[in-house]
């Protein structure tokens, strides 16, 4: 069955377009692949790198002005996980299937889906435990993955919004467009969105993604998995607040994504959103 969309293009419930259906059903695309192929841009590599943390047969949720998360979800469906449920939480959309990528996911273009909930529906499947998976940005965020949306003395925050539920969810996935000091702190001003230490860790973020590294928690604690482009481990620890683990055996150059995975991702991102300089 196929779904209109703004591009007009027919897509099947996962985003598939006529070329993913010539591919057998259940293989999978390598989402990384040696260095040295065509390269991607900064908010490209965040992508990918949130897509592979993604799950076959998960339901994933988030807020609005989301492009990042959404183009995760949505190149993860093209890729390796076909069965992934979506919920745009801004718009209460399900799957949304609009193309080319819109740069929020509450843009009225992603009711373009397979259903839109209210977001009174969306608080009471995450009450329930529902999702396997949140997105979630943060003003700030220290070393134990503890998140602040509300705002700090300077500058006022969106607010906890969905924040609170998150402890309802398997686990959190931690974005943000900034990686310094002022983002990266040794304590949060409020917690908005608990990290490790609190309860049994449930709803806990797993893996953290900035402009400059992946990073993700061994006993509640950050540490560093990779770092994008030219930046190289002490650049990425002189940018952050408090000290983070640096494996012993040194910290690789976050992979790039090879010529079949960049393929699927400008498919959605026609516009050309994930290559716009970052902010």
């Amino acid at each position: 069955m196929s779904f209109p969309n703004l591009g007009g293009k027919p897509v099947d419930r996962n985003g598939h377009g006529d070329e993913q259906a010539t591919r057998p059903a259940g293989q999978a695309l390598p989402l990384f692949t040696t260095p040295g192929m065509r390269k991607a841009s900064t908010q490209e590599l965040m992508v990918v790198a949130m897509a592979e943390h993604l799950r076959e047969g998960e339901t994933v949720v988030f807020g609005a002005v989301s492009l990042l998360p959404l183009a995760a979800v949505r190149l993860a469906q093209r890729t390796h996980a076909p069965n992934l449920t979506v919920l745009a939480g801004a718009s209460g959309a399900v799957n949304p299937l609009a193309e080319p990528l819109l740069p929020s996911s509450g843009d009225y273009g992603n009711l373009v889906a397979e259903a839109v909930l209210s977001f009174d529906e969306l608080l009471l499947l995450q009450a329930g435990g529902r999702y396997d998976v949140f997105f979630a940005g943060g003003m700030q965020i220290d070393a134990q993955g503890n998140a602040n949306l509300l705002g700090t003395a300077q500058v006022r925050g969106p607010g906890a919004a969905g924040g609170p539920l998150a402890a309802q969810v398997g686990r959190t996935i931690l974005y943000t467009g900034n990686h310094d000091r002022r983002t990266f702190v040794p304590q949060v001003a409020h917690v908005t969105l608990p990290g490790w230490g609190h309860g049994d860790n449930r709803g806990a973020p797993t893996l953290v993604v900035t402009p400059l590294a992946v990073l993700d928690f061994v006993d509640g604690q950050m540490r560093l998995v990779s770092t994008h482009g030219d930046a190289d481990p002490a650049q990425v620890q002189a940018a952050t607040g408090f000290p983070l683990l640096i494996p012993e055996g040194g910290v690789p150059a976050t992979p790039q994504p090879s010529e079949a995975v960049l393929k699927q991702l400008r498919a959605i991102d026609e516009g050309g959103l994930l290559l716009l300089p970052e902010s």
